[in-house]
Order: C-alpha cells, then structure tokens, then sequence
C-alpha cells in the first residue's frame, strides 16, 4: 500500500492512500461509523465482500438469507437507533430483492444506504449475467442515487449518500459501483459531506408563522394535536411534551409517531385512523384546531379527505414542503426541525387545560372500552384474542419492550395495545405495509440495541414471507423475541371479506406448517400456546429467556379489529362493529 501526501488549498494537508475501490468502500463505511451491515454476497460485489473479510475487527457484515431480509434488518437498525442503516447486494437479482425494502424506507423516511454491486461498465447495456439497471429501478423508490463507474468517485458518492440519506426528511439512498471500479487502485482520502448544491434539507422557519400559529392555539377551545413519525426523527420528544402539557392540548398519534410520549401520558388520547381510537377520531371532526406535527395526512388517517375536519383551523409543522397542502390544506405552515420549532414556539403559548373538552374524549373512551376494549383484553368467550396476548406481554416488559410489528390484524392491535415507556419502541411498516416486514426488522432493532427487550409479532400469513431470517436470528445469537398470532387466515383480507364481500374467503385461508418445529430446526426455543390458562406462564417464560424464542399463539379464527374506518368513509363514520 502506498501512502503521499497531496497539498489541500483550502485547509491543511492530507494524506492518501493508494488502495481498491473495494476497499475503499469499506473505509468509507467506517470512516461514518457504520458498525454494522446487513447483505448478502455475490459475483458484482465479491471484491467488496473480500475486503469486509480483511476488516472483520472493524466492522461486522451479517449475512441474511435474503436481501429483503437485509433492507429491513438495515431498517429496524436505524429505526431503534437513529443511525443510517446500511445494506449490501450484488447486480441483478441481488439488487432488485432490495427494492421492497427501499420503498418501505422511503415512504416511511428511514435513513437507509443500500450498496449494490454492477457488472464491468464497458458491458453496461449489453444485457450481461447478472445486469440490471437499478439506478433507473430504484430512482422513484429513492431520495438520491447513482452509479459509479470509476474508483476514484467512490469517496465523494459514499460521503454524499450519508449526507443525504440522514439530514433533514431522512430515506434511502442507493450507489451502484461497477466490478472494474471495485477493482481500480486510486489515491484514497475521505472527507464526509455537509452540504449539496441545490439541497436544502431543513426549510427556513418564518418567524410569523410560529406566532400565527401560537395565537391560534391561545384561542382555541377545542384544540386537538396529531403527531406523527417527524416528533422521533426530529429527536423533539422532549419539546413536544413541553408544548402539549403547557397548553394542555390532548394529542394523538399516527402508528409511527407511537412512543414519542408515554402511553400512560395524560393527554395521550390514542391512535388515530382506520383501526385508531374512537374518541380521537371522531373529534378530529369536532376540534377548532388542528395542530399536525411530523405527518403527512395520509389516506388511513384522514379518511374520506372532503370530510375531514373542515371545520377546524389546520397548523401543520412540517420540514418537508412538498408535504404541506399535498392532503389537507394547512392555515398555517410551520415549516422547519420539530425540535427546532416546537422549542421555538413554547414560550409563545399560554397555559390552559381545556377541561371540558379532554372529558369528551374520556366519555367516548368509555364507549370504545365497553364495545370493544374489554372483549380485546379480558375476554369471556372460548377463543384467545390478539389483545390478551400483548396484555400479557405489557405485563411481563413492563413497557419497556421494542414491540416490531409485521403488517396485518395483529399490527393494528399491537399499535393498539402495546404499552410504551420510551421512544423509538413501535417499530412496522407504516405506509407500504410490508408483510414480511417485522422478522428481519427486529433482528436490525435487537443488533443495534442489545440492552432492550426486542419483541416481534407476526401473522401467520406476513411471517412466512420472511421466515428465512430465522436462520440469521440462529446464526448472530440475536435474542430475538419471536411471537406468531395465528389464526390460520391473512386475517385482514379475511376481515374485509367478511364485512364487505359478504364472506367470500377467497385464497385467505391458511394450511400452516409446524411452525414449532420449524423454529426448532433452526435451534431455536420454540412453544405453541392453544389455551388461555397456558398464555400468562408461556409469555412469562419467553420474555424471561436469555436467548431467541419462539411463541406461537393460536388466536381466534375470525376475530375482528375495531374501531374500523372503512375506505372512502369519514372519520366520523367510524364503526365500533
């Protein structure tokens, strides 16, 4: 290895080193911390794959058992973490498995750098093994991406997807690098990115905004916040609580703005929604004020949009522009960092309470709790429901677990049910809804954040799609906390049928393999739970358990998850029923 020393004009010198782009990818990947990595190998990125071997002290690679599976494991990493999460694959099909996961990170505005491996660019074009034009695949699907085709690009382009894929509205980011650029020696340095031409990633915030905004809120008497993803990613959990207890706004949150605040937390009023809380939806169509923070407005919040809270005042704060006006019209934006903003906007807000309005959210409460609450938690009928099993699992982590849910029924009531005490601990696939996606994520989640309780829940028709990963929950000694709600159906789809295509079950129903034996062929502690008096003692056991477990639960065939919303109705309309 050689090393020189070239002049910098601006600063001082620096040193370089005449290395491999392979090898230079992975000096790049520490020089931004990277710890650890999730792919999967191949021929276009092998060269890369021999220098992780020679950096093994440095930084670990965790082979999964599918490049999916990496792309979420990289999610639930970054999710817990707040760090990018990071992936690697090979051309062709190695690159394109990486796409679910892409897109999950990009509408749910996860930092991601995805690495892919390409054939030798002088055969770019020509249709060779293994080609596939990924950088044109992922460009909808992306916040940035290229393709290097020269070593001596790699240290710029790598530095530049770190920048992008972590500031401001966060995502993912994929580099496309050519075999013969892994390959090619060049004269290596490495400074990280803090600025792109033409990319402002934090909108200024106008100032007039912030009082416009604060004098809304000082006259408003029935004021409501619905906060969501933007609060954990802005790291304003502490400013937001600042800002609802003085004006004493009940707030509610969408499933990725879940655990910002305490569940418990007093003016936590619930999930918002097609499967949210009855009381917070349907006084959205009642508050004066609408205060949404780090949300976008999407389509299962807000319900048929001509009906959604008309008649109230809209304040949105929002760092991404092209957000504000895009669903619901705002009378005010605050664009800007939450943290940022809502730190700013504290000292402009009087303090109240709004007694008489939190009890109307206490009194329909009461009628959610009777209709439906109670048949969910304390059961009398013969069937297991969802909801006992997160109670008992609340029991057992205190709220202290990082629930990772798949997509489906048991997301709905996991999001739900699920005590939190600290934040970044309601980790799902929000706004592609992955099935699939809860495996491989908690494997990233319990990697990054060794210390907590990591607990996945899957259906059993979204757990066989990735149920591969087990292998890697094997093979990393990640314990993993690994819980199935099966009821022998995708059970959404079924419930849809059952409500709306007079229950025709068409390809819902499940034939289930022996999923115990199948966690045990991969050596992991496995139990099936068929019986309440069995639950308590077997949730008990898992969570207790040092090591992966598995606990599958047989829940009720068709068992239902209300409130419900259905497509095209109001928030209004919300069905108990």
């Amino acid at each position: 290895m050689e090393t020189q020393t070239i002049k910098n004009t601006e600063k001082a010198t620096k040193t370089t080193e005449n290395i491999s782009g392979s090898e230079a990818i992975v000096r790049c990947l520490i020089e931004e911390g990277v710890k650890i990595l999730y792919g999967y190998p191949g021929g276009a990125i092998m060269p890369v794959y021999d220098e992780l071997y020679k950096y093994q002290d440095k930084i670990h690679h965790v082979l999964t058992r599918h490049e999916q599976g990496a792309t979420h494991s990289a999610q639930g990493y970054a999710r817990i973490s707040g760090e990018v999460g990071v992936a690697i694959a090979t051309s062709g099909p190695g690159a394109t498995n990486l796409i679910t996961g892409i897109a999950d990170a990009q509408i749910d505005s996860t930092p991601m750098v995805c690495i892919t491996g390409q054939v030798f660019s002088h055969l770019l074009g020509s249709d060779a093994f293994q080609e596939t034009d990924i950088v044109g695949i992922s460009t909808p699907v992306t916040k940035w991406n290229c393709q290097v085709t020269k070593a001596e690009d790699i240290p710029k382009a790598i530095a530049k997807a770190f920048y992008i894929a972590r500031s401001g509205r966060p995502g993912p980011v994929l580099i496309d690098i050519t075999k013969d650029a892994q390959i090619e020696k060049f004269d290596f340095s490495y400074e990280k990115c803090t600025k792109v031409r033409s990319y402002s990633p934090v909108p200024k915030t106008v100032k007039g905004s912030l009082e416009a905004a604060a004098k809304l809120i000082n006259e408003a008497k029935k004021p409501l916040v619905v906060w969501g993803q933007g609060v954990i990613l802005g790291k304003a959990e502490e400013a937001f609580k600042a800002v609802i207890e003085k004006a004493g706004i009940p707030a509610a949150w969408t499933i990725l703005g879940a655990s910002a605040i305490p569940t418990k937390h007093p003016l936590n009023v619930g999930m918002v929604g097609m499967h949210g809380n009855y009381a917070p939806n349907k006084l959205t169509n009642e508050c004066d004020v609408l205060i949404a923070i780090g949300m976008r407005f999407d389509d299962r919040v807000t319900g048929k949009l001509d009906e959604y809270a008309t008649q109230a005042k809209v304040i949105h704060f929002e760092i991404d522009p092209a957000e504000v006006n895009k669903n619901v019209k705002a009378d005010i934006a605050v664009l800007g960092d939450a943290k940022t903003t809502l730190e700013a906007i504290l000292p402009l807000i009087n303090s109240n309470s709004h007694i008489e309005w939190h009890q109307k959210f206490k009194d329909l409460y009461a009628i959610e709790y009777e209709k439906v609450i109670k048949d969910d938690l304390h059961p009398t009928k013969e069937g297991l429901t969802m909801g006992e099993v997160l109670k008992e699992i609340n029991i057992q982590s205190k709220g202290n677990a990082a629930i990772v849910s798949d997509v489906g029924q048991h997301q709905m009531i996991a999001c739900r049910y699920a005590e939190f005490n600290k934040t970044k601990s309601n980790i799902t696939s929000g706004g592609l809804g992955t099935m699939g996606f809860g495996l491989p994520a908690a494997i990233g989640a319990k990697m990054a954040a060794p210390d907590r309780e990591v607990v996945s829940i899957s259906g059993d028709g979204g757990y066989q799609m990735t149920i591969q990963e087990l292998g890697t929950i094997f093979q990393q000694k990640a314990a993993v906390k690994v819980v199935v709600l099966n009821n022998d159906f995708l059970g959404m789809v079924r419930q849809w049928q059952q409500l709306f295509f007079e229950k025709r079950y068409a390809s819902t129903e499940m034939i289930n393999p022996n999923f115990v034996a199948i966690a045990e062929g991969y050596y992991i502690k496995a139990r099936k739970v068929t019986k309440r008096e069995d639950l308590a003692e077997a949730v008990k056991e898992m969570m207790e358990s040092k090591e992966a477990y598995f606990l599958e639960v047989c829940v009720e065939k068709e068992g239902n998850v209300f409130p419900m919303i259905p497509t095209g109705a109001s928030v209004s309309d919300v069905r108990l029923e």
